[in-house]
């Protein structure tokens, strides 16, 4: 497990991007629940954010491809909008623990 960040520093409703060892991969906060995933859109295979770190959507409640506006499910990775539609996201496993965000590469 590779280490991300401490649990303060991924705010409720909010997202963060990383760099781990070359893999660019993303981590979201929903419902005091952090979910993990590789930042790359299932579509085009480019990476989700059109600025560091802005992996939402305006209204916080989806992940959102900033390329062509595919829109995605936090909690699966789902997408239910866009090129996309039926195709996921790649989850990664993870925790959160008292030291913080963990994520397995």
């Amino acid at each position: 497990m590779k280490f991300l960040c401490t649990s303060s520093e991924l705010a409720p409703n909010a997202s963060l991007g990383f760099d781990i060892d070359g893999r660019n991969l993303f981590a979201v906060r929903r419902e005091g629940i952090a979910y993990f995933y590789i930042n790359r859109c299932p579509h085009r295979g480019v990476p989700l954010e059109w600025q560091p770190h802005q992996f939402l959507d305006p209204s916080a409640s989806l992940i959102q491809c900033a390329t062509h506006g595919a829109l995605f499910l936090i909690e699966s990775g789902e997408c239910v909008a866009g090129p996309c539609a039926g195709q996921s996201l790649t989850a990664l496993p993870g925790r959160e623990d008292e030291q913080g965000l963990w994520v397995e590469i």
